[in-house]
């Protein structure tokens, strides 16, 4: 039992707060795209990512393992864009900062999600029974030109004072 769930409910339960904040965390990322804030959609990426970190810890596991490594990173990610976006309103460097740790910390999510994707669906497991081999790889390497792309795309694009302004 964790939190007086069962584990299957507990994963159940990650699993949905996880697909929320990768769902939120690609509207705030289009909407970065236009210099937009997004604050309600904004304020549920980064509840929710963090909330999928928390209870990844809580999961039963032993040891450091991967998927916790990225729990750290991306919780330290979220709490330098949380400083930024709320702490600072995005004020000077912040809005970079802000920008690259939130999409840092989505792309983390989706990269779980794809691994776990090969660990749990039959077809995808089946071209990557070991997760080394190069179905795997090569997903995990366009997702990240993907997001090495729309990071930047969204680092130049994100302006959201001048939104305000016009």
């Amino acid at each position: 039992m964790i939190l007086g769930m069962s584990i299957a409910t507990s994963t159940l339960v990650h699993v949905i707060i996880s697909l929320i904040g990768i769902v939120s965390g690609l509207i705030v990322l289009f909407g970065m795209f236009g210099s937009r804030r997004l604050r309600g959609w904004t304020a549920l990426f980064l509840l929710t990512t963090i909330l999928t970190s928390v209870t990844g810890f809580i999961l039963p596991s032993v040891g450091l393992t991967p998927a916790r490594i990225f729990g750290i990173i991306s919780l330290l990610m979220l709490a330098a864009a949380l400083l930024a976006f709320y702490g600072f309103r995005l004020g000077g460097a912040w809005r970079w900062i802000y920008v690259g740790s939130a999409v840092l910390a989505l792309y983390l999510n989706i990269v779980v999600l794809i691994l776990q994707a090969f660990l749990k669906i039959p077809f995808l497991h089946a071209l990557a029974p070991t997760g080394t081999e190069p179905p795997l790889l090569i997903a995990e390497g366009v997702l990240l030109v993907i997001f090495l792309v729309f990071g930047l795309i969204a680092l130049i694009s994100f302006h959201p004072e001048r939104h305000a302004a016009a």
